[in-house]
This record gives structure tokens, C-alpha cells and sequence, in this order.
């Protein structure tokens, strides 16, 4: 059996499209929201299987790889997350790139010549690369208004990835990924008024319109940080909010807090941190969200799934050290 394992998100989504329209293969599909990240874990591989793993940490996913491993399964591995020690092993074939200017589907982009070129650079706009998106673009020759339909796709993708259970989403990643396969440009699912694209850009409208109504709860020269109530609105919202704040103001860091729905057991009060870098200085997010309990990401972005309300506080001075 083979499997594709694959973040939620235009980059794990897009990528994961590149591969199967060059090579469409029969697969279980296993993925889930962007924050649902240690999926290798949950497959069960024997000395039979294969594996394409996609945009999700190696570092997060280390014991569930090396369990594919030492059951004699083959993997494909491309990302640009934390990888920590990657494995030697003869059925690991690892594609990693930690260049905070690419992404995994620009990855799969080289390894295919760039086969399906408009979807790569349609996912490093998803994935907040603007101007590495721009520079591809103008590259391929495309004019400004097919630069911003680009831009708007990927970000409509990576925008429905957002949410604390799948339920919240508009379209579960897998029924995503099976219906933009139909498309082998992203300039046709743009063309098809039936695309999902037309009904995640109302659904997008109206939530972004919700997070503006927002006031910061913290501002400073290096800071800008922002607290979203507990809805599915908020849930969705948040990652793409969070770059759209970092493409406003490039020399500042920005924070989006959503409040999580409390625990039974004791009420407490905890938010979802979605933390941009500063674009002028795309260092550091990965490491002050680590230094907090269920925190981790890369350089450029990263986020805690649980920060206390009392930790916020600590949360803002850790953003403003680093960058001060």
C-alpha cells in the first residue's frame, strides 16, 4: 500500500498535487489541519508499504519514521521544518531544505523541473513567501493580474487549513487536495466557476472582515499582537490574519492569539499563538515558540497551541528580547 502523508496547508496540499500529476498513484490519504502535524505516527506500515511525506517537521515525526523504517517500509520525505538528525537509512530518500525562502512544494518544484510551476509558486504565496512568489513569477513571465490570482489561490488553500479540529474547516484537506487534482493549472480551478476557490473566497471575505474589527491588545515598535474570540471564524482566520499583519508592517514581529475552548478539568484560560517573524528579519519565531510548553515551528513563523493567559505577558517580553 502506498501513502501519502501531507500538512493541510497550500504547501503540503500543493505539493503533494505537483507529485500526482506527474506520477497519479492509488494512496490512502492521511492529513488533517495545519497544527496536525505528527501524522506519520498513524500509519501502520509493513515491508510492502510506501511512504510520501510531506511539509510536516522530521524532527516532530522522528519515532513514527523510524518505525517505517525498521518495519522495511520506503519513504519519500520533503520538507523545509526542523528535521533534527535525519536518519541513514537505505529506504530513506530525504529532501530537506531548512532556506527560509523556500517552501516544500518549491522542493518538489526542482526534483520536477518545474513541471507544474504556476502551482509551486501558487503555494509560496500560501505560504506567505510574497516576494520569492513574486520573483518566480515575474521569472515565468506571468503579468500582474495572474501574479494576483496566484496569490489569492494560495492564500484561499492555506487559509481553509486553519482550525482546531476538521469540523471547523470549509473543506477537509484530503477533499481539497482530491478536487484541485482535477486541475492541472491553477489559472483552470480560477476559470471553473464550480471550484472550491469561489466558495472558500466568500467564506474568506467574511472572516477577514471580523479580525480587522480587532484592536490590538499590545502594540509596540517590535511587536503587534492581537487577540481573536473562540469561534470557528477565529480558528480559520488566524494563520493567514497573521501574514497579512506581517506584509502591513515588514520591520515588526505580530502575534494572533486565539482563545482555546476550556479545559473541563479546570477552566483555564489558553490561546492558540499563531507568531510571525519580522519579513526584514526572518529569524527567530521557531525558537521563542519552542521555549513554551506545545510551542515549536520554523524561523519565519511559528505558534504554541496552549499559552496560559498568565504566560502571555512572559510570551510578549520573549518577542520583544529577541527582536530588541
Amino acid at each position: 500500500m502506498h501513502y501519502d502523508v501531507f500538512n493541510g496547508d497550500a504547501d503540503g496540499i500543493i505539493a503533494l498535487l505537483q507529485l500526482r500529476l506527474a506520477e497519479p498513484k492509488q494512496s490512502t490519504l492521511v492529513t488533517g489541519v495545519k497544527r496536525d502535524i505528527n501524522l506519520v505516527a498513524k500509519v501502520d506500515t509493513t515491508e510492502a508499504d510506501t511512504l510520501t511525506v510531506l511539509d510536516i517537521s522530521m524532527a516532530k515525526n522522528i519515532d513514527g519514521l523510524n518505525r517505517a523504517l525498521d518495519a522495511g517500509a520506503k519513504v519519500f520525505y520533503a520538507d523545509h521544518h526542523q528535521a533534527g538528525d535525519i536518519p541513514q537509512h537505505e529506504n530513506l530518500d530525504a529532501n530537506i531544505d531548512l532556506d527560509a525562502n523556500t517552501c516544500t512544494a518549491l522542493i518538489i518544484d526542482k526534483l520536477l523541473e518545474g513541471k507544474f510551476h504556476a502551482w509551486a509558486i501558487a503555494a509560496a504565496y500560501g505560504d506567505n513567501l510574497i516576494a520569492k512568489a513574486d520573483e518566480l513569477a515575474d521569472k515565468a513571465g506571468y503579468s500582474q493580474e495572474q501574479k494576483e490570482q496566484l496569490k489569492e489561490l494560495g492564500t484561499l488553500i492555506n487559509y481553509n487549513g486553519y482550525g482546531a479540529k476538521v469540523e471547523d474547516l470549509h473543506f477537509s484537506p484530503d477533499e481539497l487536495f482530491k478536487a484541485l487534482l482535477q486541475y492541472p493549472s491553477p489559472f483552470d480551478v480560477i476559470a471553473d466557476s464550480n471550484s472550491p476557490y469561489y466558495q472558500l473566497q466568500k467564506a474568506y471575505q467574511q472572516d477577514m472582515e471580523l479580525a480587522l474589527a480587532v484592536k490590538p491588545t499590545h502594540q509596540s515598535a517590535l511587536l503587534g499582537m492581537f487577540e481573536l474570540p473562540n469561534t470557528a471564524a477565529s480558528r480559520r482566520i488566524s494563520g493567514v490574519y497573521g501574514n497579512l499583519l506581517a506584509n502591513q508592517n515588514p520591520d515588526s514581529a505580530h502575534a494572533v492569539l486565539t482563545e482555546n475552548v476550556p479545559c473541563p478539568e479546570n477552566q483555564e484560560i489558553t490561546y492558540t499563538v499563531s507568531l510571525r517573524a519580522p519579513l526584514s528579519n526572518k529569524q527567530g519565531a521557531g525558537g521563542i515558540c519552542g521555549s513554551f510548553p506545545t510551542g515549536g515551528g520554523r524561523a519565519a513563523a511559528a505558534g504554541v497551541n496552549a499559552l496560559p493567559k498568565e504566560q502571555v505577558e512572559a510570551f510578549i517580553e520573549a518577542v520583544e528580547s529577541y527582536y530588541r
